[in-house]
């Protein structure tokens, strides 16, 4: 069977030209796809952000993986296939949350993780007996299998190999679509399995992409004990409150890990309540403390904040920018609060008949990334917006660029500190540019 798996762009600039995202790094949940697949079958796997799509194709099963910021482009991809009579799958977090959505895009949805199913629905392809629903539970990243990364080849991702250790996340955060997902549930590879697939791939550069990799601390000590004799670097997502133990901090550091994404959405604990930020309640306070021993331990911190709480003012705003400043974060993203559906947050404006575009924002057409869409309690939703590309361009500034670079400068190597200095670069453009940035294609045929 002729296959075709493809990866949606989020849209297009507001010039017309297809969004050219820069910091792109290859999408992992593909190439798993790829290795369950049996070799009998012929994959293509297009990076819509890279690549032309071939709508002319006649592929026996285009498989499209949706999340919700590429929902409205990967429905418009589904729609050029299916009037040309291909049959479309439908996968991907934001088809697992919107299954009664996504199927009036396709011919069959897939709801849950691949490793459980694919094999099945290759199955029924070949018997000419497509379901128009499978459903699986969530579980452990691909056990006993190798990622097929094969199909990556020739194009151009940042250059970090992606894996996964744990999936699921512990915690109730009000706004968020994996805890309405894994339903606080934490599932566990087999460490023995990860060691493996880093000594298969011989990459020395690794980016985890568990939701937060310290999920379950006990199987995050052994699993950093059993990196540190493999000397790679890598970078992953945890929770701030991994600073509080010190030992499963020198583990980590040990390990060799170069870098951290941590939410810390709000530097105020009313916000973070409100928002049920679990590992941060009551310790806001002990932040800057916390984030020194981090750094100390040789760790770059890209800091994550929300914006648009129910607590929030221009006052708060302008304080979290200049917080972000003072700690020296090597980077930091400041995006609007979204409400993503099935989540305690969406459903809460729901009822205060508080959201904008219909409740869907994710299908409007007016809407632009980074964009307020739902109506905040003490702003305007455009000036919540204005405000939030305000920070972006402050922090972006060459001035707190240098600056940042010379407080997380690392002189180990010069080519760690090169790399640093063009990450910190590139990632400004990136989030500069998605302020300009509409969802889905509004032609056939955008500008390159």
């Amino acid at each position: 069977m002729k296959l075709f798996f493809i990866w949606p762009n989020i849209g297009t600039m507001m010039t017309g030209d297809r969004f050219d995202d820069k910091a792109r790094m290859e999408p992992l949940g593909f190439a798993v796809l790829a290795g369950l697949t049996p070799k009998h079958h012929q994959i293509s796997f297009f990076d819509d952000r890279i690549d032309r799509i071939p709508f002319d194709g006649n592929p026996d099963l285009v498989l499209i993986s949706i999340e919700i910021f590429t929902a409205r482009r990967g429905y418009q991809i589904a729609d050029e296939f299916r009037k040309n009579h291909v049959k479309v799958i439908l996968g991907g977090i934001h088809t697992c949350l919107m299954p009664e959505e996504a199927s009036q895009y396709a011919d069959s949805i897939f709801i849950g993780d691949a490793e459980q199913g694919w094999r099945e629905v290759l199955k029924d392809l070949e018997n000419n007996q497509l379901k128009e629903k499978y459903q699986f539970t969530p579980g452990i990243a691909h056990p006993g299998i190798f990622p097929d990364k094969s199909i990556f080849k020739n194009k151009k991702y940042l250059p970090f190999s992606l894996t996964q250790f744990s999936r699921g996340c512990p915690h109730s955060c009000s706004y968020c679509a994996v805890t309405a997902y894994f339903e606080r549930k934490i599932y566990i590879r087999k460490i023995e399995d990860v060691v493996n697939e880093i000594n298969f791939y011989k990459k020395k550069l690794w980016f985890f992409v568990d939701d937060n990799i310290i999920s379950n601390l006990q199987e995050a000590r052994q699993l950093f004990k059993a990196l540190i004799p493999l000397k790679i670097k890598w970078v992953g997502q945890c929770s701030i409150d991994l600073a509080e133990d010190d030992e499963l901090l020198d583990l980590l550091a040990k390990s060799g890990c170069i870098g951290l994404v941590i939410g810390f959405e709000t530097i105020y604990n009313e916000s973070l309540k409100d928002l049920n930020k679990g590992p941060n309640l009551n310790i806001a306070g002990k932040y800057p403390v916390l984030i020194k021993k981090i750094h100390q331990a040789g760790v770059h911190i890209w800091a994550a904040f929300t914006l648009g709480h129910d607590f929030e003012t221009r006052q708060s705003i302008a304080d979290t920018l200049h917080f972000a400043l003072k700690q020296n974060f090597a980077f930091a993203a400041f995006n609007i609060l979204m409400p993503y559906p099935k989540t305690p947050l969406y459903d809460k404006l729901t009822l205060e008949n508080r959201h904008l575009f219909d409740g869907k924002w994710w299908l409007a057409e007016d809407y632009h990334f980074n964009q307020a869409a739902f109506i905040p309690k003490n702003l305007e939703p455009g000036e919540l917006t204005r405000l939030c590309r305000e920070m972006k361009v402050k922090w972006s500034s060459p001035v707190s660029i240098f600056r940042r670079f010379f407080a997380n400068l690392n002189f180990k190597t010069i080519g760690h500190s090169l790399f640093l200095l063009r990450m910190l670069f590139l990632f400004k453009t990136e989030a500069l540019k998605k302020n300009f940035l509409m969802l889905g294609y509004f032609n056939s045929k955008p500008k390159q």
